[in-house]
């Protein structure tokens, strides 16, 4: 199976100037764990996951003052849609992230997350144990 079975094409993009509080709320609102931040200023495209939103408040820096710039990870690994998800979970283990943006022609068409490839492996899993 492949990346482009399993991303979530639901893609957000926001931008660097947005507080996290802006930010959580479109992720809640879209019901995804992750935003691309379009930052041309900062190399182009990053990421910022729920668990940089959960880390900023827990270091008791405000979500309306801290701004998607100062949160945004942006050495990111990219797959493509023709990973398998095999290739995606290795590069996941690897980094230590759950997400990775998934680039067409240097384009951002969707985001590969662990629940993702969970979410198609299980039932693979499942149908190779069927009770005697």
């Amino acid at each position: 199976m492949l990346v482009r079975d399993a991303m979530s094409t639901v893609v957000l993009t926001i931008g660097p100037a947005h507080t996290l509080r802006q930010a959580a709320a479109l992720m809640s609102a879209r019901r995804v764990g992750a935003a691309i931040v379009h930052d041309p200023d900062a190399g182009g495209i990053g990421i910022l996951t729920e668990r940089d939103v959960l880390n900023s408040v827990g270091l008791g820096q405000s979500p309306d003052t801290e701004h998607v710039h100062a949160h945004t990870t942006t050495d990111v690994v990219f797959a493509t849609p023709t990973w398998t998800l095999e290739e995606a979970a290795r590069a996941m283990a690897h980094g230590g992230f759950r997400h990775l943006i998934v680039l067409d022609r240097d384009e951002p068409v969707g985001v590969v997350s662990v629940r993702d490839i969970i979410r198609c492996w299980a039932p693979a899993r499942q149908a190779h144990h069927v009770p005697a």
